[in-house]
Order: C-alpha cells, then sequence, then structure tokens
C-alpha cells in the first residue's frame, strides 16, 4: 500500500510538472501539441515496398499554408486519382476555427508539383480519409464520418467538386477510416473503430447497398499496433494488401503492409510483410513525429504514392521544412 501511495504521488507530480510546462505554451503551441502539424509528401518507388522521396521532388509537396479557403491547422489522409491526364488528390484539411475536417483537393501534372485546387466537401460533422475510386465511369468518395456515426458514399456531379450523398452504408457506431475495395466481383470494407485496436470486415454485391459484416469479425482485435487502416487497399504482382497504421503507444507512428492471403465472404486471412514498418518517423524534419498514411499508385512500370507525416508539435513553424 506504502509503495502505490508513493507510485501515485510520484504519477501526480509528474503531470502537475507538465501542467506547469504546457501552461508556457501559446495557443498555437496547445493546439500543435494537440493535434500534430501534418504535411503531405510524394514517395516514388519501383516496387510499393521500396518507397522514398524521389530526388526530383520536394516534399512536403502540400503543407497546411497552402489551403487558402481556410485557416488549416493540418493536411492529412491523401489519395490519389489519375483521371484524363492529370493527378488529383484529395484530403483532410482541420479547420482552426472549429477543429473540424472538411476535404480539399490539388491537381498536378506530372505527380511532383501540385497546385491546391480548395475544398471540395463539407458537412455539419468531421470528415476526414477521403478515399476515392472509380466505378462504372463514375467517381466515388467515402470519407470518414465517424462523427455522424456512418459511413456515407458520395458521388462527384462535378469532378473534382460537386460530391453529393447517395447512400449511406453503415450506420450506428463511430466507424474510422473505413476502406473500400473491389476484389473477384465483389466488395469489401475494412473499417476500424475509434479505440484502434480492432478491424472488421464488411462485403457486398454492390458498392452502394447490402453490406454484410464478416462472420470472423473482428478479423483484427486487440492489436493498437496493426488495426486500423492507412490506406487504399492495392493489389501487386496479383496478391492483395492492405495497410496500417501503427496507433501505441502515440498515434500515427508508422506504417505496416499485410498481405490478404484469404479473403471469402467467410474466411479470412493476412500475415505481415515485413516486421519492420513500411514508413514510420525519421526524428527530424517534416515527418519526424510520425507518419499514418499511404495511398500508392502503379505509373509508368513505378509506383508513386502519396504519404503523410507528422513533425514537432512543440513549435509553430512560419515556413515549410523542404527537403529533397
Amino acid at each position: 500500500m506504502a509503495s502505490s501511495a508513493i507510485g501515485f504521488a510520484a504519477l501526480l507530480g509528474i503531470r502537475r510538472l507538465r501542467g506547469a510546462l504546457g501552461s508556457g505554451l501559446s495557443p498555437e503551441q496547445r493546439l500543435l501539441r494537440e493535434y500534430g502539424r501534418w504535411s503531405i509528401a510524394i514517395y516514388e518507388g519501383s516496387t510499393p515496398w521500396d518507397l522514398a522521396p524521389a530526388g526530383l521532388i520536394a516534399n512536403p509537396v502540400i503543407i497546411p499554408e497552402m489551403v487558402t479557403d481556410a485557416d488549416a491547422l493540418l493536411v492529412a489522409d491523401p489519395f490519389m486519382m489519375r483521371r484524363d491526364g492529370m493527378w488529383y488528390l484529395f484530403f483532410e484539411v482541420l479547420r482552426r476555427v472549429d477543429k473540424r475536417g472538411v476535404i480539399a483537393h490539388a491537381t498536378s501534372d506530372d505527380g511532383r508539383t501540385w497546385s491546391y485546387g480548395g475544398i471540395v466537401l463539407e458537412e455539419s460533422f468531421h470528415l476526414s480519409y477521403p478515399q476515392v475510386f472509380e466505378w462504372e465511369g463514375e467517381v466515388y468518395m467515402v470519407p470518414e464520418s465517424s462523427a455522424d456515426l456512418s459511413v456515407n458514399l458520395y458521388r462527384a456531379a462535378g469532378f473534382p467538386g460537386g460530391w453529393e450523398r447517395v447512400a449511406t452504408l453503415l450506420t450506428g457506431h463511430a466507424f474510422v477510416d473505413a476502406t473500400v475495395f473491389r476484389h473477384q466481383d465483389h466488395w469489401w470494407m475494412c473499417v476500424s473503430t475509434d479505440a484502434n485496436d480492432v478491424l472488421n470486415l464488411y462485403h457486398s454485391a454492390h458498392p452502394d447497398h447490402g453490406w454484410q459484416p464478416h462472420p470472423l469479425n473482428p478479423v483484427v482485435k486487440q492489436n493498437p499496433h496493426h488495426a486500423r487502416s492507412a490506406g487504399r487497399v492495392i493489389e501487386a504482382d496479383g496478391r492483395l494488401y492492405r495497410f496500417a497504421q501503427d496507433c501505441a503507444p502515440d498515434y500515427g507512428v508508422s506504417v505496416f503492409a499485410f498481405e490478404i492471403t484469404r479473403l471469402t465472404p467467410l474466411e479470412y486471412a493476412e500475415r505481415i510483410v515485413s516486421p519492420e514498418p513500411l514508413l514510420t518517423r525519421s526524428g527530424a524534419g517534416w515527418n519526424s513525429h510520425g507518419m499514418h498514411h499511404i495511398d500508392a499508385h502503379p505509373h509508368d512500370g513505378r509506383w508513386i504514392a502519396a504519404v503523410d507525416g507528422k513533425t514537432s508539435c512543440d513549435v509553430t513553424p512560419r515556413r515549410p521544412w523542404i527537403t529533397r
């Protein structure tokens, strides 16, 4: 009992010390400590497993200061799409005024130099993780809307803007980072909870209705290192891979890759590609404190990916870190 009391006193002292140190922070620094300063970069490689900053790309390519139609605290969760000879990038912008996420976009003709295009979707609730995909000539988006206790499907009536909600796929829970993909003429959805330690799987014959839970749910459980999705499910060399973000001990530290080895309405199995993370915090620069997202695409015999990273939360930067 005495040792427990001493431990509690020590813990209380540490908390008071942290509070005293934190009280000297400016309001901006407190925001950065709470949310982090996230930016977006472009990586390239010959395979999805050797992606790295390319010499001709000045990373990060999208920073909060580039957002011209909102006072952005961060930009994160990038998803790319190649359409009509152009690259389109959709991502979360967290607005400083109301701490609510909206979806913005940028464009590029080469995937290396990007121009900010503006906010394209906002709701009365927080949005993030704007996965975009094409189906039967239309462009769709499934953004995270856990604050609305739903997973919603949007269609672009006037791409890259004009997004309209066309269906609610799931409802009733705080669904996090829903990741939709098509495999063998069937639709699948990986989705987590806000505890970040389970992954559930749903499936349907149609992208806009009929979603059913997999009987093995949760297919990943009690594992904050490997559960929460970290980007689009991809196919490489005829195999399926999903990406997961490491959320322990801190949120969004690294990204791991998993090969999905069995996927049917009754079965699911996966194995880790490598015990080493595919992406991780660098210790310096724009991604010094974390990386938690990847959206990889084959292009011209190579792979190109949009990633994000977090830098120090204890400083207020006035210009971006530019690394080559």
